[in-house]
């Protein structure tokens, strides 16, 4: 059978024609496909060119082609990626983390904290990477502040007082003390603490006072429920009791009484006499019973109480009835360079005799009393001459003599105090001289001093509590804060009249630039506090070059003031290369006036400068700097529960590492760490996962359109979500309780 001609010639067309493609371009998440596409077929062929959604960026063309029926990609390995932000910035005092993202790239977000004693300036504390680089500036940190302080009724502050009204700054310490006669009731110190608060409240000074005593066998005058600090008390024991303790009187001392009031029971035991001896042994009579009485005599030179030889001991419900039973007798008969009695006369122990040296002599430490004791005269009866000193043997050069006394005996001891303004050698207002045999001990000297000074706004380079005259100290104004003339750091000297200015720092504060014409300025201010801003737009449709607004720092106004320009402006060739860095976009071959480009330094090069650059009328700005970063960061911190994967030193500044939990544990945070200048990011944490905490439901999943039916997310669960009236879908992932970042559908808008 033969099949006609045009059968087979149509059955090989349909062998050989190629398929089309159904369908157009597909949509990619990261792409946008070029051009119009409203065909329902497409031939064999047929190419798709796209590009970049804002945020990501390639290198080379993203190309699809129509083979077999089928979009197939030129060059599989050509995609978009996110676009790096470059390092967020570091802020004085505070760190940051990432909070979104775990590289520095498009959608990434990092948040600003600032170290312990220290508060963030304003509300927004984060910066986010979008299309133009980062958002906000880097939040400022500054150090916590708290109330003055007080001295407390009936006491005072003893060290780290300010002025009355001055506030104090984080850590700083203040010491209380309380007067004579009263104690602290609270601490003793307290110290700013870190959020703004003082660790504790300012301590009471109360009365020191003693309960009234508790005298088993024994009463007491006068009676009342409370005594001060000084009261005395006389006490009295009952029959066949005495004070523990010579004496009956007590004294109240710092809440108790010295000595403490007791009465006790005496037995007689054997008794000890002193220079004497029982008559007899009588071993088996002790202890003796109350009443009964022994025989005893004393020792050569020495008699009894009753002056006799001998006498009888008996035995009391206080003890024995002598309590010294033998005393010695002195006897007075001469008296060497003195008066003398024409008679010999006795004394008893205890006992003292008057008497009178020649002029220029007298007894030691000129005494003129003789005191009978148990080794005999003391002093011995013999008079000294006598060494004396006067006031008018020396000078005191701005101090005097606070006693109104002429001459002083030998040994004695004198004070003299400085004129107000002047200190002794050691930093005192008064001294102690003494008189010896070879005349005062010491020549008086007062110098001028001043006290140290009370910095405001500043600090004081010495620890010193007073100086001398000339004395020169320096110091240096807290951040943001200069003298009067414009300077950070000064001296003052010590003068006669006092220091010669007081050291005193001011806030920084930008005058208003001198602004030209055709250009015109909001707000309207004189001066500028430190972080101000000045915006700028020019009148009469004149072009601006340069940027729309400046801001008030420590150094002065940045950037350079605007200028606006009339007619047309000029285009921009070709950015400049950068030195270990490269522009992040493709490059075109102009750009036009005010066109900015960003750059990023290569791998462990740090950039100086701003990152990025504009078009300003034909001439691109500064360009910045890559430095070689050569600190680099220690060991990897430990991570509890957790390893590191795959690791080695030395850790360059952009090297990272990446961290994983043990088994049972789930990883929140960051998967991996950055060195950064010498330190490292924030270290992500490993919790049990079983104890990790799940998220609610957001009333926005059911409520704006998305149809959802779980009342609860596990950690790590990523939930995409649209907005009322919105065509694109966010994004947030459950992190231990807690929806990063929060789901919103509010628009947030910055000033």
């Amino acid at each position: 059978m033969r099949c006609p001609a045009k059968f087979v010639w149509l059955i090989l067309w349909t062998v050989c024609v190629a398929e089309d493609c159904r369908e157009p371009p597909p949509r990619k998440e990261t792409e946008i496909v070029s051009g119009s596409w409203t065909e329902q077929t497409y031939p064999e062929g047929t190419q798709a060119t796209y590009k970049c959604r804002p945020g990501y960026r390639t290198l080379g063309s993203i190309v699809m082609v129509c083979k077999d029926g089928k979009w197939v990609s030129l060059h599989p390995s050509r995609i978009c990626r996110k676009k790096p932000c470059g390092h967020p910035g570091d802020t004085s005092f505070g760190s940051f983390h990432l909070a979104v993202g775990t590289q520095f790239e498009y959608g990434a977000k990092v948040v600003y904290t600032c170290d312990e004693g220290y508060q963030m300036l304003g509300e927004i504390n984060f910066r986010e990477c979008d299309t133009n680089g980062w958002t906000n500036n880097i939040p400022l940190c500054e150090v916590v502040k708290c109330l003055p302080v007080t001295e407390p009724e009936n006491g005072r502050i003893v060290s780290g007082a300010l002025e009355p009204d001055q506030e104090y700054t984080y850590g700083q310490v203040v010491q209380f003390q309380c007067n004579a006669g009263y104690s602290l009731d609270g601490p003793k110190q307290i110290h700013c603490s870190a959020g703004g608060v003082w660790s504790g409240d300012k301590p009471k000074c109360v009365e020191i006072t003693c309960d009234p005593p508790h005298i088993p066998n024994g009463f007491y005058t006068p009676e009342s429920n409370r005594y001060r600090t000084g009261d005395r008390i006389t006490y009295h024991c009952k029959e066949g009791f005495y004070p523990e303790i010579q004496g009956n009187v007590a004294r109240c001392t710092g809440n108790h009484w010295s000595p403490a009031p007791r009465c006790t029971l005496k037995p007689c035991s054997r008794p000890v006499i002193k220079h004497g001896r029982l008559y007899y042994d009588y071993s088996g009579y002790f202890p003796a019973n109350v009443g009964q009485y022994f025989y005893y005599y004393c020792d050569h030179n020495f008699v009894t109480p009753s002056r006799r030889s001998g006498d009888y001991l008996t035995c009391k419900r206080n003890g024995w009835s002598a309590e010294v039973p033998c005393l010695r007798q002195c006897i007075f008969d001469y008296l060497e360079h003195g008066h003398n009695s024409y008679s010999a006369k006795k004394y008893l122990q205890g006992e003292t005799v008057r008497v009178q040296c020649y002029p220029g002599y007298s007894l030691p430490d000129n005494q003129d009393t003789l005191l009978c004791t148990e080794n005999g005269w003391s002093p011995p009866p013999k008079c000294i001459l006598v060494k004396t000193c006067a006031k008018s043997d020396i000078e005191i050069e701005n101090g005097f003599f606070s006693e109104n006394i002429f001459t002083y005996p030998l040994n004695k001891q004198t004070q003299y105090k400085c004129k107000p303004g002047y200190v002794t050698a050691d930093g005192a207002t008064s001294g102690l001289i003494t008189c010896l045999q070879s005349g005062w001990s010491a020549r008086p000297v007062c110098i001028k001093s001043c006290d140290a000074p009370v910095p405001e706004n500043a600090r004081i380079k010495s620890d010193g509590t007073w100086f001398k005259l000339n004395d020169t100290v320096d110091y240096e104004c807290q951040q943001g804060f200069e003298s009067r003339n414009g300077d950070t750091a000064g001296s003052i000297v010590c003068g006669e009249d006092g220091w010669s200015d007081k050291p005193a720092c001011y806030e920084r504060e930008c005058i208003t630039p001198g602004i030209k014409s055709y250009l015109d300025a909001e707000p309207k201010h004189n001066k500028f506090k430190v972080g101000g801003v000045l915006k700028f737009h020019c009148r009469e449709r004149r072009v601006m070059l340069g940027a729309d607004s400046v801001q008030c720092y420590h150094f002065g106004w940045s950037p350079n003031l605007p200028t606006c320009k009339a007619g047309q402006v000029k285009s921009c060739a070709p950015p400049p290369q950068l030195l270990n860095g490269e522009v992040k976009e493709t490059q075109k071959g102009e750009y036009q006036h005010s066109e900015v480009v960003e750059y990023v330094c290569n791998p462990r090069f740090l950039m100086k400068g701003s990152h990025k650059i504009q078009c300003v009328d034909g001439e691109w700005t500064t360009l910045p700097v890559c430095i070689e970063e050569e600190r680099t960061c220690g060991d990897i911190p430990d991570l509890d529960h957790g390893y590191v994967r795959h690791s080695a030193p030395p850790y360059h500044h952009g090297d990272s590492v990446e961290f994983g939990c043990n088994a049972s544990f789930s990883l929140v945070g960051p998967r991996s760490i950055t060195c950064i200048s010498g330190k490292w990011t924030q270290l992500p944490q490993c919790f049990a996962t079983d104890k990790l905490k799940k998220c609610k439901a957001s009333k926005i999943f059911a409520s704006e359109g998305n149809l959802l039916d779980k009342t609860e997310f596990d950690h790590n669960t990523n939930q995409s979500y649209k907005c009322r009236g919105k065509s694109e879908s966010k994004y947030s992932v459950c992190i231990n309780g807690v929806w990063d970042p929060r789901v919103s559908c509010k628009e947030v808008v910055y000033n």
